[in-house]
């Protein structure tokens, strides 16, 4: 759960997002942009978190007081080298703020940090990470806590997709992709698992807001809606916009090589976000993969 030290929205000095230069921090980056406040929005170019030296670097960077989102890291995360590379760049970050103390601290986690439930997840679930993924996130969460404190928001997205994308992974983001250019779309088993897909102009603006309220806790993000995997194929072939003559995408089930995920359905209770920030709503399914074949058009 969130608590807000700004009771209404109220302008930091300044807003840093690190990772700014990715899919999700990009989109953070222009989420807060349009708050018209100052952003330093950092990517590689502007500092490699796994430099030896880049706690340094990015200290001379950062301010003491920014209000700072971390969205950096290498995922997903597969196996242990990717791990020592996401614990590399934490302890970069906050070799960091030692240096120069953040006002305020939202960290961009994931989901995956709970384990599998038979009812809708909750923020008061505690973290029982089975993958490798999430077992970074939750390491990297404990490290944050244990250097930020009382100035920590923690975000944790469920399976996010929108445009730009850049990991094409299996479901609405490669489904889009495979429908406009006319090809075959396969599907595990039948597509028949359930799950809570989340847009990241979503993400965005649930971080944006808890940069606002310099909100403390966490905050999943997820739409309380889960969708099997053969509806966000059956949305992105009825969305696609093929050219003159081109053919519609096929979609076909193939053989499971193993166990569904999360025992195929993995829901979500959003009452969380909606008590936080009532005027927020999360975008379905359909529209938000419309938005975001749209946007990879333009």
């Amino acid at each position: 759960m969130l608590t807000h030290l700004n009771t209404s929205p109220r302008m930091p000095t300044r807003a840093v997002v690190i990772g700014g230069a990715g899919f999700v921090g990009g989109a953070v980056a222009r989420r807060l942009s349009a708050e018209s406040l100052e952003i330093l929005s950092l990517g590689r170019t502007e500092v490699d978190l796994l430099a030896p030296d880049a706690g340094e670097r990015l200290a001379r960077l950062l301010r003491s007081g920014d209000a700072v989102v971390f969205a950096a890291a290498r995922a997903p995360c597969r196996d242990v080298g990717m791990m020592i590379d996401n614990l590399a760049i934490v302890g970069a970050v906050l070799d960091a703020f030692a240096a120069a103390p953040p006002a305020h601290v939202v960290n961009i986690s994931s989901d995956a940090v709970y384990g599998d439930e038979a009812v809708p997840l909750t923020e008061a679930m505690a973290p029982a990470p089975t993958s490798m993924h999430g077992a970074m996130h939750l390491a990297r969460e404990i490290a944050l806590r244990g250097a930020v404190g009382d100035r920590l928001a923690t975000l944790r997205p469920t399976l996010i997709y929108g445009a730009g994308d850049p990991h094409n992974g299996y479901g609405p983001n490669r489904f889009r992709r495979l429908a406009a250019r006319g090809e075959e779309i396969a599907l595990f088993g039948d597509g028949e698992e359930r799950r809570d897909h989340v847009s990241v102009d979503d993400v965005a603006d649930l971080a944006a807001r808890m940069v606002l309220h310099r909100s403390i806790g966490v905050l999943n993000a997820a739409t309380g809606t889960v969708h099997s995997f053969r509806e966000a194929a059956e949305l992105a072939v009825a969305q696609a916009k093929p050219a003159t003559g081109g053919r519609r995408s096929t979609i076909r089930g193939t053989p499971r090589s193993g166990p569904m995920p999360h025992n195929g359905f993995r829901p979500f209770d959003p009452a969380a976000t909606y008590g936080a920030f009532p005027g927020f709503r999360y975008t379905g399914l359909e529209e938000g993969m419309a938005r975001a074949a749209a946007d990879s058009r333009s």
